[in-house]
């Protein structure tokens, strides 16, 4: 019968340390004008370096051994290093819930509200849970206004329209124009709404005006975009032009209905921001949104006449809130104490996401009437608990609770360490009686004590990162909800770190110093402060003083037959501040450091092959297709791409060389007839990528910039924004003799 561990042997083993006896030495050399500036002979005839030599010689043996232990006992040695396996990250997104009706007054969806996707017949349903509570407000219209130019400045006001239902309705003694008479490029009709509550949610502008009035624009695409001031940016808020039935204040649909959009009003559907804040423009306060006219194009005609509008009011339908995928589980009992030292409890669930240790950890209820409940606190180990300290630890990975060991240990020991205490106290005596003393490592429960978990959260890892529109089930009781959908994908989602991952992880953070200083250094520090949601960064020099740093985040990984979508990695605005936060106490003083991500371009290739005669056959030829493009797929790939997998290298040229070298090692391939590549670029319009756009022509060589990465992907396939493009085509293509 096999053992379990049995098949470890065969695996390739990689080292904890590779350092080797040379570089030992030199290593040693390296610091004598460190730490003893007067020793300047450093040949090997020197007994000094003798002795380097032959301590080098008994770490390289011992370095050797440590090298050869099982894995089995691997977890146990990263503990004694005080490194732990990294706990899963939970996937984040946006979830809109929308009310099957207006409110005048306040409403609020609780936080903690379930929400998942759909069951089918091969998949669980996935459970997020709401961050906050999300309080949807009756908005208020404060100021209408025009302006002839983007910038905010010669506002005209409608000082002469009425307010009516406190502000939810304006309404003009005749039509008015909302731009110039000619609008031109830059024109805006601004709207500031007086209510500072409103941030996330759905709001409805309802229109009034004649539908007789000419515009001159195509209805199926007009020139104009609806935005919200963050306060950094002008956001788009109109999430598909299908919720403007204005189509752009040309009122189309009800010139050929024959209708009056004077009566019931046209709506325009607008999801705010959840970054919305109170705005003072030019004398103006509150919260701004606006309609931007915009460049036409050769099939895009402009307004030949401005707008005009006689009434305008408002409402609110829903909101926006943040969701995480994860599972909340409150008040669960774990057992009683038996009083001894180092005793353990297992959560029900596992594994468990970083508590947030302000609202959940562990209570224990002492036995008796009279007790009063301890709210004990989680560290990472018990090395500076005292004997009363009220500290357990928690192995997120498996869900076990450990409370504190008794350690029998010489007392020269005991001594030394409480002589280094940076604040030392004589609440404890050292006993030096005898040869051994016993040291309790934080408090232990006492016997028939409860002990019950207040709050955890359980979840996390790449399942959770589904596409958009698939949040559509509220788990929980609340009223008055028509429907919910994520108009984003949930991304940031990574398993548990494995154990091979932490192998290749320890000997760099061992190397790395907790102080970003080299280009490593802050490549390292990305990605240990990302906590696993980051797959890889890069440091390119900048201007002095000045570090610009890469960040490619973790994607799922289980559709690489089909390619990934440029767009599946972009950085979350969430998981650049965790990022910027934790090397904001690391970085040198003086530096500073801008985060951002690489430039993408698209690669597609054409490739025609021979086969070999014995797979000449339709079965083998559609199976070496298949073969051919995922591989082709995973090989030009910013993660797991290119011979070693680790991602396509930076400033590494794409070349028809790498490509053959590629397909020759399939099995049943016999000669490459000949190789195409055609570079996608990105059309790129106020900072955005609209679209992206194949070249005609294709090319022997694509050189890439310092910050540029490649991806390829078939956008037939995808929940891709290029589904929007029909004329791309990204799919690789393979042809046979």
């Amino acid at each position: 019968m096999k053992r379990e561990f049995d098949f470890l042997p065969e695996l390739p083993k990689s080292s904890l340390d590779d350092r080797k006896f040379a570089d030992l030495v030199a290593e040693c050399l390296l610091r004598i004008p460190r730490y003893c500036p007067e020793w300047t002979n450093h040949n090997p005839s020197d007994p000094g370096v003798t002795l380097i030599e032959l301590f080098a010689w008994l770490t390289d043996q011992m370095l050797l051994r440590f090298n050869q232990i099982p894995r089995l006992n691997y977890i146990g040695f990263l503990e004694l290093l005080g490194i732990k396996l990294q706990a899963p990250v939970p996937a984040k997104s946006e979830v809109t819930f929308y009310l099957t009706t207006s409110f005048l007054e306040q409403h609020t969806i609780p936080a903690n509200t379930i929400i998942a996707t759909e069951r089918t017949e091969t998949e669980e349903a996935i459970e997020f849970t709401t961050d906050t509570n999300l309080v949807i407000t009756p908005p208020k219209i404060k100021h209408l206004l025009t302006a002839t130019t983007k910038e905010i400045t010669n506002f005209i006001d409608f000082s002469n329209w009425t307010s009516e239902a406190d502000g939810a309705e304006l309404r003009g003694g005749s039509e008015t124009r909302i731009f110039d008479d000619t609008p031109n490029i830059g024109n805006c009709f601004y709207v500031v709404l007086n209510n500072d509550q409103i941030a996330g949610n759905v709001i409805v502008l309802n229109i009034k005006a004649n539908a007789g009035t000419p515009t001159g624009i195509n209805p199926q695409n007009p020139p104009r975009n609806w935005e919200a001031w963050t306060g950094e940016k002008w956001e788009n808020i109109l999430l598909k032009e299908s919720d403007d039935n204005t189509q752009g204040f040309s009122f189309n649909t009800f010139k050929k209905q024959g209708g009056n959009p004077i009566e019931g009003g046209a709506d325009i559907t607008l999801h705010l921001p959840l970054d919305l804040p109170v705005t003072n423009f030019e004398g103006y306060e509150g919260m701004w949104i606006r309609c931007r006219v915009t460049k036409e194009g050769e099939e895009i005609p402009g307004y030949s006449n401005s707008p005009r509008i006689i009434a305008i009011a408002i409402r609110a339908i829903g909101g926006t809130v943040k969701i995480t995928q994860s599972t909340e589980i409150e008040n669960e009992t774990l057992g009683e104490s038996d009083g001894t030292p180092g005793q353990s409890f297992q959560l029900q669930q596992n594994p468990i996401l970083t508590p947030k240790k302000d609202i959940e950890y562990i209570t224990v209820m002492p036995p008796g009437e009279d007790a009063i409940p301890e709210n004990w606190q989680q560290v990472d180990n018990f090395s500076d608990s005292r004997e009363n300290d009220l500290h357990y630890t928690l192995d997120c990975i498996t869900g076990k609770i450990q409370f504190g060991p008794l350690i029998r240990e010489p007392y020269q020991i005991k001594e030394s360490t409480w002589n280094r205490q940076k604040l030392p106290t004589n609440t404890e005596e050292i006993d030096n009686s005898g040869k051994f003393s016993k040291r309790q490592y934080g408090k232990v429960p006492l016997r028939g004590s409860t002990i019950t978990m207040v709050k955890y959260r359980t979840g996390g890892g790449e399942r959770g990162n589904v596409a958009k529109g698939t949040i559509k089930i509220c788990k929980s009781a609340v009223p008055y909800i028509e429907r919910i959908e994520n108009h984003q994908p949930a991304k940031d989602g990574t398993n548990a770190e494995s154990l091979e991952a932490a192998m290749m992880r320890v000997p760099q953070q061992l190397r790395t110093p907790n102080r970003a200083v080299t280009a490593e250094d802050f490549e390292t520090l990305a990605r240990r402060g990302s906590k696993g949601a980051i797959a890889r960064t890069h440091c390119l020099p900048d201007q002095p003083g000045t570090v610009k740093l890469l960040l490619i985040p973790h994607v799922n990984l289980e559709v690489i037959e089909t390619g990934i979508a440029p767009e599946k990695f972009n950085i979350t605005d969430n998981l650049k501040k965790e990022v910027e936060n934790y090397l904001e106490e690391r970085r040198l003083l003086g530096i500073k450091i801008i985060y951002d991500q690489p430039k993408y371009l698209g690669i597609c290739t054409h490739t025609k092959v021979s086969l070999q005669k014995e797979y000449k056959n339709e079965i083998a030829k559609k199976d070496i297709k298949n073969k051919i493009l995922i591989a082709l797929y995973q090989f030009l790939n910013p993660i797991n791409g290119y011979f070693e997998q680790q991602g396509w290298p930076f400033n590494h040229s794409v070349n028809k060389a790498d490509i053959k070298r590629l397909l020759q090692i399939i099995e049943g391939v016999g000669k490459i007839e000949w190789i195409k590549i055609y570079p996608i670029d990105p059309i790129i319009q106020d900072g955005n990528i609209t679209q992206w756009q194949k070249r005609e022509k294709d090319e022997e060589e694509i050189d890439l910039q310092p910050d540029q990465l490649i991806c390829s992907w078939d956008k037939t396939t995808l929940d891709s924004n290029d589904n929007d493009n029909p004329q791309l085509d990204s799919a690789h293509k393979v042809y046979f003799d």
